[in-house]
């Protein structure tokens, strides 16, 4: 089954959910002690996240949204829920991921199309659990039978066979991160913190099932965002690969999700000088005629971060290029080569001046 055919299925199996169509399936009660658990649940479905874990239709409660812009990791599908306690809500922040309440739940699943009957291999979960002593990161790796999800604390290597958007396939070996590897992106400030649920991100339209809705208007009008205006007046990133929108903004909103979780002022890769969060006005320091602090292997011979109207030139199209450990950025979560995200980066850094 094609990528476009598994979304369709998925999308027609929400869509039945969410018209109260599936009523033979049973509601899933989402179970609070687990979430603040200082030991997770051995299994995924302890959580009662999902009504139907193997279809990933939520359960009551759970709420799935989808970043405009995603991050890359080997071309997987991926679907992303959130849970809030009840009678809780976020704080709303303009620039940063969401304050979520203890208690709260970010869930995202990573799967590849094959050719079983449901059209869809699932790989992990991962899940963001927001406890007393901040946030806990977990991935739960699927059984081959697609039946449950096991806890995996030491991270795994899966060797598989993926599809490519050009309608080849790719042997990989596609890696689920360990307990520490979690916070190489999820660390600002050294703390554990979510990424993807941030205004910017989450203002555009969504299918619910029901109809499509703006999933900022959606989060508050539920309740589950405080403190936030109306989508007209929150910032926004485009979807990547929207051809109308303009080629700085994607680029930039590529970069935002791909990149700026450690080439941040807080983050991981803050000693580098290069920030390339989606507000940074500051050219050079998101790259522009800027020199490396450190030259090095992974600068490919090359002298400048992006060089204007010269993508050949520029270590930072050079290392997005690669797919060698050590040289590839992002340096996790991927061991392939975007050629779409080569081919944006390479026709921004071209129209520069």
């Amino acid at each position: 089954m094609g990528r476009r055919l598994i979304r369709r299925a998925f999308g027609a199996a929400v869509t039945a959910l969410a018209a109260g169509l599936l009523a033979t399936v049973p509601a899933a009660a989402v179970d609070e002690t687990a979430i603040l658990a200082k030991r997770p649940p051995e299994q995924l479905s302890a959580f009662g996240f999902f009504a139907d874990a193997a279809a990933q239709l939520p359960a009551e409660g759970v709420l799935p949204f989808a970043p405009a812009t995603p991050l890359f990791t080997d071309f997987a599908e991926k679907w992303r829920f959130v849970y809030m306690p009840e009678g809780k809500s976020a704080g709303y922040d303009e620039e940063e991921a969401f304050h979520f309440p203890v208690g709260a739940a970010l869930i995202k699943t990573f799967a590849y199309p094959d050719d079983s009957e449901d059209g869809l291999h699932l790989v992990e979960t991962r899940v963001l659990l927001h406890q007393d002593s901040g946030w806990q990161a977990w991935a739960y790796v699927w059984n081959e039978d697609q039946s449950e999800a096991e806890l995996n604390i030491a991270g795994a290597k899966i060797g598989m066979e993926i599809p490519l958007p050009d309608g080849g396939v790719k042997a990989i070996t596609y890696a689920v991160p360990n307990k520490n590897q979690c916070k190489g992106c999820h660390a600002i400030n050294g703390a554990v913190t979510p990424i993807g649920p941030k205004a910017r991100n989450l203002n555009h339209a969504f299918d619910y099932g029901e109809g499509t809705e703006n999933q900022l208007a959606r989060w508050i009008g539920t309740g589950l965002l405080t403190g936030a205006p109306q989508p007209a007046d929150a910032p926004s990133v485009p979807d990547w690969l929207d051809e109308t929108a303009p080629l700085d903004a994607r680029a930039r909103a590529w970069l935002d999700i791909n990149c700026a979780h450690c080439h941040r002022r807080e983050g991981p890769a803050s000693n580098s000088g290069l920030f390339l969060t989606w507000s940074e006005k500051d050219q050079t320091a998101y790259g522009i005629n800027k020199r490396p602090v450190a030259a090095g292997r992974g600068s490919g011979g090359l002298h400048i971060d992006i060089a204007p109207g010269k993508p050949e030139e520029s270590i930072l199209l050079y290392r997005v290029v690669s797919d060698e450990p050590g040289v590839m950025m992002p340096e996790l979560g991927r061991s392939l080569t975007d050629p779409r995200a080569v081919e944006l980066l390479r026709d921004w850094i071209s129209s520069l001046n």
